[in-house]
C-alpha cells in the first residue's frame, strides 16, 4: 500500500503537482472550514475556507510555472578508466527577467552507476548562467547513454512539489582498468615458432641504430625510454620515438576476447581488464598488435580498442571479421576452444579444468588470486 502511495504521488509530481506535508495540512483545514461553515451557516467561515482554497490554487500553479524556460546544456563527457570519477559540466541559464528561486536539479544517471547527483540552486537571476561541475565514481566498465536531467521546486510557498524532465542526452565511456605489467612471458614468446625476425630482434633491441628506424612518432605513454630519438626531440621540442622496421613488419599479434562465450560476469569483467593490459603491454613492446571480439572483428588504435573493450558484452554473436593465421592470445572461460587454436598462439583461461593432452602455452586464472601477479606468472 505504501509503495503504491509513493508512486502515485511522484506521478502526480511529475504530470501536475504533489502536495507537501504543508499542503496537504492546508487542505485539510480549508476542508474541515468548509464544513464548519456548510453546518453552522456562519459567513465568516466560508471567507477563511475560500481564501484557504484561493491560496492553494495559487501555490499549485506557480511551480509548474517557475520551471518553464529554464535552458540546460551538457557538455560532452571525456572517457575515463573503472574506479575513477566522471566529471560532469551543466550550464543553466534562466532566459526570463525574473529570477528562479529554490530549485532542485537532479542528474538521471543509469542505474549501474550509482545514485543520481543532486544539485540545489538558492537563486539563480534573470539571464544568469550557472555552471553545475559535479564528479561522480564510475566503479563498473561500460557505455552510458541517458537524456533526462529531472527539474524540482515547491516555490515560492512551499505547498506543492513540481518536478519535470527536460532532455539533455548524455554519453559516458568507461574504460577497463589497465594493470601496469612489468614483464608478460604470454606476449614476451608469442611467434617465435615461425618468426624468425624475432630472435634476432632479441639480439639486436639494446644496440638498436639508425639503419633499423623506419620513421619517427610523437611519444605515447608507456614508450621506453631508449626508443626515444634525443636529437629529433630537441629539435621539434617534444618527445619523438622510434619505430623499427623489425617490429612492424616482422611480427604481429592478436589479444582475442571470447565475448561469444557464456562467461561468469566477474570472470568477464577480469577478462575485459587482461585484454585491455595485454594489449597496451604488446603495444609498449613495439609489436603490431589488434584486438579482436565477436562483434567488432579486428580493430587497433589505442582508443577505439577501450571504446571497444568498454562496450564487450558476453554472450555476443560472431559478426566481425575472423581472426586468420596470426599468433593469437585467446582469452575465454571455454576450455573446449582450446583445442582449435594454433600452434604459435597463447591462451588464458577462466577456469581449473584444461583438456587433457594440450600442448603447454598458456594460464590458468583464479579469480580469487591477483590477477596482475597471475598475468606476469610463467606459462603452463
Amino acid at each position: 500500500m505504501k509503495r503504491q502511495l509513493q508512486k502515485f504521488g511522484d506521478w502526480l509530481e511529475r504530470r501536475w503537482v504533489q502536495p507537501a506535508f504543508a499542503g496537504w495540512f492546508c487542505l485539510g483545514l480549508s476542508l474541515f472550514y468548509l464544513g464548519s461553515a456548510a453546518n453552522t451557516m456562519s459567513g465568516w467561515l466560508y471567507a477563511i475556507s475560500g481564501a484557504s482554497f484561493a491560496l492553494l490554487g495559487v501555490a499549485a500553479i506557480l511551480p509548474p510555472r517557475s520551471l518553464r524556460h529554464l535552458q540546460l546544456k551538457r557538455q560532452s563527457i571525456d572517457p575515463v578508466s573503472s574506479g575513477e570519477s566522471l566529471t560532469v559540466i551543466f550550464e543553466i541559464h534562466n532566459p526570463q527577467r525574473r529570477p528562479k528561486l529554490l530549485l532542485q536539479l537532479q542528474d538521471e544517471i543509469p542505474p549501474r552507476l550509482g545514485t543520481p547527483p543532486k544539485r540545489v540552486i538558492e537563486s539563480l537571476a534573470g539571464g544568469e548562467t550557472l555552471r553545475w561541475i559535479y564528479q561522480h565514481r564510475a566503479a563498473q566498465r561500460g557505455i552510458y547513454h541517458w537524456d533526462q536531467v529531472s527539474l524540482r521546486t515547491a516555490a515560492p510557498l512551499g505547498l506543492f512539489w513540481c518536478r519535470r524532465s527536460r532532455q539533455v542526452p548524455g554519453k559516458a565511456i568507461v574504460y577497463p582498468q589497465v594493470l601496469p605489467l612489468q614483464r608478460c612471458p604470454l606476449i614476451d614468446g608469442i611467434g617465435q615458432e615461425e618468426n624468425p625476425v624475432f630472435s634476432a630482434y632479441e639480439r639486436q633491441v639494446q644496440p638498436a641504430s639508425e639503419g633499423l628506424t623506419r620513421a619517427l612518432r610523437p611519444y605515447r605513454f608507456g614508450d621506453p625510454m631508449r626508443m626515444i630519438h634525443w636529437r629529433t626531440s630537441a629539435r621539434y621540442g617534444e618527445l619523438r620515438v622510434r619505430e623499427l622496421e623489425v617490429f612492424q613488419s616482422g611480427l604481429d599479434a592478436v589479444i582475442a576476447l571470447d565475448t561469444a562465450a557464456h562467461w561468469d560476469a566477474e570472470d568477464f569483467e577480469q577478462g575485459a581488464i587482461a585484454a585491455a593490459s595485454l594489449y597496451f603491454y604488446a603495444s609498449q613492446m613495439q609489436l603490431n598488435v589488434r584486438l579482436w571480439t565477436a562483434k567488432t572483428g579486428l580493430v587497433n588504435g589505442h582508443r577505439v580498442v577501450l571504446e571497444a573493450l568498454a562496450g564487450a558484452s558476453f554472450g555476443e554473436s560472431e559478426t566481425g571479421t575472423p581472426i586468420g593465421d596470426r599468433p593469437t592470445v585467446w582469452l575465454t572461460p571455454n576450455a573446449a576452444t582450446l583445442e582449435t587454436l594454433s600452434a604459435n598462439s597463447r591462451w588464458i583461461l577462466w577456469g581449473l579444468s584444461v583438456p587433457s593432452g594440450l600442448a603447454s602455452g598458456g594460464i590458468c586464472i583464479d579469480p580469487g588470486q591477483d590477477l596482475q601477479r597471475q598475468l606476469q606468472s610463467l606459462l603452463k
